[in-house]
């Protein structure tokens, strides 16, 4: 369901939208603004994505990611898993 918003815009800023949505093939402001949204939210998931890679990569030394590291790591998820769901499996 879509909702309405009222947005006030200076004059420049509301002709700088309507020449957009007028050559980049937008039908509607609203079509525009929610482009605008969307690649927001994108680019905002990304920098979040790179900062905790980043973390990632500056919170210690590396360790060899070995098949017998995935079954430990799934054998602890499995413990806690149980644990929080009186030993039933999920």
């Amino acid at each position: 369901m879509m909702t309405n918003m009222n947005v006030s815009l200076p004059e420049n800023l509301k002709d700088y939208v309507e020449a957009q949505v007028a050559d980049g093939g937008y039908g509607t402001t609203s079509e525009y603004l929610r482009e605008l949204i969307r690649e927001d939210k994108k680019r905002k998931a990304q920098e979040r994505l790179e900062t905790l890679l980043l973390e990632g990569l500056e919170s210690g030394d590396a360790i060899p990611v070995t098949p017998d590291f995935w079954k430990q790591l799934w054998e602890r998820v499995d413990t806690r898993r149980k644990g929080k769901h009186g030993g039933d499996s999920v």
